[in-house]
């Protein structure tokens, strides 16, 4: 496949070697009362030594988030130096955070490896201007980009140093708040195998080339042209977008985004860190930077606790408690409690895929049935004991309406086994309502350490409970039950990315009662309301090729319950779909790798 002349259909597959395939907080505590003038008693000075002391907010970033401005000697040295040791660590420790202050950097290629976010410090992208590029490929892999996973770019204008930037990645990589004065090309080189991917609030002047991507979902932006498609290309709110067309081309537009609040992010203004919280829109369309400085709020660094991993979690809890948020810097964060999100407004946000790891079986973070509460940009990587949840957004129950102010969870990604054992039974649950999940990745490992399938054991990946919640950008895989489980009433997702389980030993193993296996994505029988747009589960069933799937999507057949774009596909003949939805829809057959769609449902 040439760049001249892009070919339409999926590449040949055969073992897809994805082996893997704005409330204003309130103001941080800062300090300790005086001491009253008379003397306390024994027992109050005991009470008084046993109570912590104040956290205090801001301070500094840690070694691993690396701040270039544009006067820095060896910048590209150093680019280099992290891309060596991240290239291929997929299940590495290293977390590198690349910030670049406003201004203009001349002949920079910043090559990005696993575990590495590149951003740029102003208001908006255009404050921050790399004449170079900001690289992924798949060199580390023979050229497959299935595996690059786990990587950011954000908040940059770039100006290809050929006109178009190569952005080659899989899931968890997001492409948020980016100008490209130029062209976008996101296969490897070779146009090898790629399976991703994500854009959001960004700007590309010119094409965007997906070539070999069998999926992509882009939200809330502006694009000069796009020029081809696999299997699932999924566009809402975006200018210049193609036509819907689905199934040939398999296009899924819609004109606007019902609802979205972009992701927070760093910046400087003047010499202060601050973090920006984009308002939330309505029916949104195009970027929300284009003319100048962005709607919403922004915070003081002196409001978040600064948090270097080896924090125990009784410390992000106590500085939550007196009123601060969390900044997660890079590392690896071990948790013996949950993190506990209590307060409206909160925002914890990582850096550089911060990563949480839950032990003895506890739940990574709980958030109350708040409003406006909003987690970004970590990961959640399960532990050897099992977990119930690894992330529960509102306590069981929880039914206030946070419909001015919803709870955002955005590149938050959850992993269960791959970086060593891990179990969890249900990853990530939704029970407050209007949560919007804004890009996630849940993810049972099928490669790496700890993998198998009661090894790294995960029955479900998403359980919504909550009414009225949205989902832009919902990849889930792998799963031994159902990898979606959709109990709320109005739920909407718009872009659905899966892969069932490889690694079932049998058919008997994923036997759902008297159906052939469990769906990809599950509407609970009692659900009246539902929507979908543009979702794609794939089987690859390479333990036991002769299993059969009945089908992807099951849902209740009701007018209310509807789903627009559907498709089911075998990858290489591993296994194979009856049906695409309940008992509708062609089944997958032989080993072309060719999608079973269904344009409307019911």
């Amino acid at each position: 496949m040439s760049a001249s002349s892009p070919d339409s259909r999926p590449p040949s597959i055969g073992r897809r070697t994805l082996l893997g395939a704005a409330a204003v907080a309130t103001p941080a505590v800062l300090g300790v009362a005086t001491p009253a003038a008379a003397a306390p008693s024994p027992a109050a000075s005991a009470s008084a030594r046993k109570k912590p002391r104040a956290l205090p907010g801001g301070g500094d970033l840690g070694p691993n988030v690396i701040v270039f401005d544009p006067s820095t000697p060896g910048i590209q040295a150093r680019l280099d130096q992290v891309f060596r040791q991240q290239e291929s660590a997929q299940f590495g420790t290293g977390r590198y955070a690349l910030l670049f202050k406003p201004g203009t950097y001349n002949g920079l290629n910043a090559q990005l490896g696993f575990y590495t976010s590149i951003a740029g410090l102003g208001l908006s992208p255009d404050d921050t201007t790399i004449n170079g590029d900001v690289t992924v490929d798949a060199g580390w892999f023979n050229g497959n980009a299935t595996q690059n996973f786990w990587r950011s770019a954000e908040n940059l204008a770039l100006v290809p140093a050929n006109g178009t930037n190569r952005w080659a990645v899989a899931q968890a990589a997001p492409f948020r708040r980016m100008h490209v004065r130029g062209g976008l090309n996101l296969s490897p080189d070779g146009y090898g195998w790629a399976s991703g991917g994500y854009i959001a609030d960004s700007r590309i002047d010119g094409q965007v080339g997906p070539y070999s991507q069998q999926q992509w979902y882009t939200r809330d932006s502006a694009i000069g042209s796009w020029i081809n498609g696999v299997w699932n290309m999924v566009f809402s709110g975006v200018e210049g977008a193609p036509a819907q067309s689905f199934p040939n081309p398999p296009y899924t537009t819609l004109g606007t985004t019902p609802i979205s609040r972009e992701k927070p992010f760093l910046y400087l203004q003047g010499n202060d860190y601050r973090v920006f919280l984009p308002e939330k829109r309505t029916n949104a369309r195009g970027v929300t930077w284009g003319n100048g400085t962005p709607r919403g709020t922004s915070l003081p660094l002196s409001q978040f606790y600064v948090a270097r991993p080896g924090v125990s979690a009784a410390t992000l809890n106590q500085a939550l408690a007196e009123g601060l948020h969390l900044l997660l810097t890079p590392g690896i964060y071990h948790l013996d409690r949950p993190i506990q999100v209590n307060r409206a407004g909160t925002v914890v946000l990582g850096l550089g895929y911060a990563t949480l790891i839950p032990d003895g079986g506890v739940t990574a973070v709980q958030v109350a049935d708040v409003d406006g509460v909003r987690l970004a940009g970590f990961l959640v990587d399960a532990g050897p004991v099992n977990s119930a949840t690894l992330l529960e957004i509102g306590p069981r129950g929880a039914s206030r309406d946070h419909s001015a102010n919803p709870t955002t969870v955005q590149d938050v990604f959850v992993r269960i086994g791959g970086a060593g054992a891990g179990k969890a039974t249900t990853s990530m649950v939704i029970n407050s309502r209007h949560t919007i999940v804004d890009h996630t990745w849940v993810w049972r490992a099928d490669h790496g350490e700890g993998v198998g399938w009661e090894t790294n054991r995960a029955d479900y990946g998403v359980v919504v409970n909550g009414d009225d919640v949205l989902a832009t950008g919902l990849f889930v895989e792998h799963f031994n039950k159902y990898d979606v489980q959709w109990n709320g009433q109005r739920g909407r997702t718009i872009f659905f990315q899966n892969e069932k389980a490889y690694d079932a030993p049998n058919q008997g193993a994923i036997q759902n009662g008297s159906i052939k296996g469990y769906a990809a994505y599950k509407v609970g029988d009692g659900v009246t309301t539902h929507e979908g747009w543009g979702l794609g589960s794939y089987c690859y069933y390479n333990v036991n090729p002769s299993i059969v799937q009945h089908h992807g999507f099951a849902a209740p057949v009701r007018s209310g319950v509807r789903f627009h774009n559907l498709l089911v596909v075998s990858l290489g003949g591993q296994g194979q779909y009856e049906c695409v939805i309940n008992d509708t829809g062609s089944p997958t057959s032989g080993t072309s790798t060719v999608p079973s769609t269904v344009v409307s449902y019911p």
